[in-house]
């Protein structure tokens, strides 16, 4: 069955799928590093596409901003056969120690979100990327020679309400940065008994209003998205022996 959102079929989407929010950063993704890549969706420019990288079938679809939209796309897909959900995305860093175009392996979300907030029904709950994934992840960075933190992040609604006293209060608390759809996606796999990870690159300090130069902030997501496709890779060669 057709899936109200993503208009896809059973067979359109890979179990392995890197989860751009931008449906531009999805087409460059797959225009980019996938071989024989396949546009299946863009209804509502959820852009989806479906190709295979060093001969693992992957997908890339876009999520669009935030946990309602993201959490949406990753009910979807895994009703549509995803078994693992990477989100390939951007954070604002919580602390200097990261820096602009730093790559970020999220171990888990604080999820001050709405969206997992209605889901749970008020109670406690802490997002949580599967090992695998992380672990995958950082393999795949220390191979690559791609400078990395692994650790904390913070899942939030209001992208414009974040100031630097918030952002050094949660980094005291180890949050290394802020985005809008981890904890919705890591929660979303869980109900499902699916895998998750979220890789992001840091395109600000959040006492900086400005981001990053675009051609930094290029380079960073480039190196973010060569590592998650070499976890995947990882991952199905584990899955194989």
């Amino acid at each position: 069955m057709s899936q109200i959102h993503l208009r896809a079929e059973p067979g359109d989407v890979a179990e392995y799928v890197l989860l751009p929010g931008d449906p531009g950063r999805a087409r460059r993704i797959a225009e980019t590093y996938l071989e024989g890549a396949r546009l299946y969706t863009e209804h509502r420019q959820l852009l989806g596409f479906t190709g295979t990288y060093r001969g693992v079938r992957v997908s890339v679809q876009t999520t669009g901003m935030g946990c309602p939209s993201a959490a949406i796309v990753a009910e979807e897909l895994a009703r549509l056969g995803a078994k693992t959900l990477i989100r390939v995305g951007t954070l604002g860093g919580a602390t200097p120690r990261v820096q602009p175009a730093d790559l970020v392996v999220a171990t888990a979300a604080v999820p001050n979100d709405g969206t997992t907030r209605q889901m749970l029904g008020g109670s406690p709950y802490a997002p949580a990327a599967s090992f695998e994934v992380v672990e995958a992840a950082v393999a795949s960075a220390r191979a690559l020679g791609v400078p990395h933190h692994a650790g904390l992040i913070m899942t939030e609604d209001a992208f414009y309400a974040s100031t630097p006293e918030h952002a050094r209060l949660w980094a005291s608390r180890g949050v290394l940065g802020f985005e809008m759809e981890a904890s919705a996606v890591f929660l979303v796999a869980a109900q499902h008994g699916l895998r998750a990870g979220c890789l992001t690159a840091c395109s600000n300090d959040i006492g900086d209003p400005q981001l990053v130069p675009d051609e930094v902030l290029a380079q960073g997501v480039d190196r973010m998205v060569r590592v998650a496709l070499d976890a995947v890779v990882r991952l199905a060669g584990a899955e194989g022996r």
